[in-house]
């Protein structure tokens, strides 16, 4: 309690100033476990900053403020889709403007796009099926796809693709063509300053201790409540806590279940509570020299029946689900989570003796020491250590600081890690990126070379298949395959939750963003 009292103190600290200025103006502030070590849109990856581009830039279409059930109009007022699927035209709305000003055109959207999949960064991906994208007039856009991609608007909806005043991020060494991951040198602009056309800008941010938003003046949609938002970095979940019932903060992103029985005695605090679509998982690496032994087949399967997956939902609380494969619970084509793999103890000790390891051996778990909406890392690798250890796999664990961890499992250097994922878009296409050569499953070295023949013949259907009954049944055999082979061990989706004071007003959560902080208001 003493650390946390301390780490308090900090927040307090730095918070009078905000109080000073709410005297004449209206300050919003989050308690958030930062996850985001930059604020450049086109190169946004972690869920913690889409909630900020989400309130300082817009994309051209975009969800409800409270579910992913449809694709609405945003910047993009209406589109046309050919009739071979292969061809979008978007119609620009004819009265935004950015907050310098200066109107949205066609051609900002052509840079912005362009920039993203140039610039190779974590989200390039996401536009690897987009031959091309032009701008046929001001107000039109015309985006021309590779293949059919059933997912391509859900996908559009993903920060990365926020559309930036082109001229302005130029001035500042922003690049789009082929060459743009060399020569692009806006990537430090961007983190104290923006070019949207959303209620907010960027006026400051500080790594690891606070990102400050100021109301953009020049917005051309309805004027925000708040005048700043100030969201302080806060990675333990109790000094959220301690800081939501002392008033300090408004709202607390990143409670734990075992947090909710005192929050909602408080007559002052508010609780919302949902099944996330966050997956938390383990990592095999398909790569010996990294792996090591984790690269075994049959240990990986050993495993996955090592796994005491309901204990698992007992820790994490609340709201938990166990997903069967890696396609979470709530997307089109899941596995009901009645046809998971069941604990098995003595088929997990037979799978290692036949893999050579009858008396166990010793391995590293890797991940990152931090909370994520409520999910303590080290809590949960604990018990993965505890689980091991029946079937006699001894795990050293290895937590480390979150940059430095988000370092080395991009770059494939986790040879046993734990880690999470949350979609990039809300369509289950979205899970093919844990199949050989996608997002994940290159971080695992799970490449076309080392898989086999069936899995990438899967794969390949599944990404270009339009019709939603063939897609489920592609689908289900994937995740009947992921359960017998493969480098990932699913272990559960945790229950979401927040807690913010009663006066907050217009709280809603999306999977996508989790809150819009631009909708919030105070009671008066």
């Amino acid at each position: 309690m003493r650390r946390f009292a301390i780490l308090l103190l900090i927040v307090a600290l730095s918070l009078p100033a905000w109080g000073a200025a709410a005297q004449s103006e209206k300050v919003l502030v989050v308690g958030l476990s930062e996850d985001y070590n930059g604020l450049d849109p086109h190169r946004a990856y972690e869920p913690g900053g889409s909630m900020i581009h989400t309130a300082v830039y817009d994309t051209l279409v975009t969800f409800p403020p409270d579910s992913v059930s449809e694709v609405i109009p945003n910047l993009a007022a209406s589109w046309d889709i050919s009739e071979d699927g292969l061809v979008y035209i978007f119609t620009l709305r004819d009265d935004v403007v950015f907050s310098n000003g200066d109107p949205l055109t066609a051609s900002d959207v052509v840079f912005s796009f362009n920039r993203m999949k140039n610039l190779k960064d974590n989200p390039a991906f996401l536009a690897d099926g987009i031959v091309s994208v032009d701008a046929l007039d001001d107000l039109t856009v015309v985006l021309t796809l590779a293949a059919p991609d059933p997912a391509i608007l859900a996908k559009l909806i993903f920060d990365a693709f926020s559309v930036v005043n082109a001229k302005v991020v130029m001035e500042q060494g922003g690049a789009d063509a082929e060459d743009a991951a060399e020569t692009d040198t806006a990537e430090l602009w961007f983190n104290d300053n923006s070019a949207g056309t959303g209620p907010y800008v960027v006026e400051s941010y500080e790594p690891a201790v606070q990102t400050v938003l100021a109301r953009n003046a020049n917005y051309w949609g309805e004027a925000t409540y708040f005048d700043r938002i100030v969201i302080q970095n806060m990675p333990e979940a109790a000094t959220q806590k301690l800081a939501l019932e002392a008033g300090d903060i408004h709202i607390a992103m990143d409670i734990t279940a075992d947090q909710l029985p005192a929050f909602e005695a408080n007559e002052a605090i508010e609780v919302f509570s949902t099944q996330s679509d966050t997956l938390i998982f383990l990592l095999m690496n398909q790569d010996p020299e990294t792996g090591g032994v984790m690269s075994n087949p049959t240990v990986q399967k050993a495993v996955r029946y090592a796994i005491d997956y309901e204990g698992l939902r007992i820790l994490s609380g609340v709201g938990t689900k166990i997903p069967p494969a890696m396609v979470p619970l709530g997307f089109a084509g899941a596995l009901d989570e009645s046809e998971g793999i069941a604990r098995d103890v003595e088929m997990a000790k037979q799978l290692l003796a036949e893999a050579g390891y009858p008396d166990g051996f010793e391995i590293n778990l890797q991940y990152p020491d931090f909370t994520y909406i409520g999910t303590e890392f080290g809590v949960v690798a604990q018990k993965v250590q505890a689980d091991l250890a029946e079937v006699g796999i001894k795990v050293s664990l290895t937590p480390e600081e979150l940059q430095t961890s988000l370092d080395l499992y991009r770059g494939g250097k986790h040879g046993f890690g734990l880690w999470l994922w949350n979609p990039d878009y809300q369509d289950t296409l979205d899970y093919v990126e844990f199949l050989p050569a996608g997002v994940v499953g290159a971080r695992a070295n799970w490449t076309d070379a080392n898989a086999d023949a069936k899995i990438l013949e899967l794969r390949d259907k599944v990404k270009v298949e339009t019709d939603p009954e063939v897609r489920k049944e592609l689908f289900h055999e994937i995740q009947l395959y992921e359960q017998e082979s493969g480098p990932f061990v699913p272990l559960f989706q945790p229950g979401v939750h927040f807690a913010y004071r009663t006066e907050l007003q217009g709280f809603h959560y999306n999977g996508q963003w989790r809150v819009d902080l631009t909708l919030l208001s105070l009671a008066e």
